[in-house]
């Protein structure tokens, strides 16, 4: 059974990865416009991070592809792997 979720919902949640990092809070997401299919996640970095300032910062966002997310509840939980 897939679970649907409004995005209105997803606005804030904090961004970690399956091995604790925080990445920062969720701000946004890129769609596929004729899909209609998450593409990335837009990610507000955490600057406090020395993880999160390894990772490429575009427009002081981080896109994480939506294909790393493992878990969506009281946090996003994304594979560290596929960063």
């Amino acid at each position: 059974m897939v679970k649907y979720v409004i995005a209105e919902q997803l606005v804030g949640k904090k961004v970690v990865t399956n091995d604790g990092f925080e990445i920062g809070t969720f701000t946004d997401a890129e769609i596929n416009e004729v899909s209609g299919k998450i593409n990335a996640l837009l990610v507000e970095p955490n600057t406090d991070s020395s993880f999160v300032n390894k990772l490429d910062a575009k427009d002081g966002k981080i896109k994480v592809s939506y294909a790393s997310v493992m878990a969506v509840n009281d946090f996003i939980v994304v594979d560290r792997k596929n960063l």
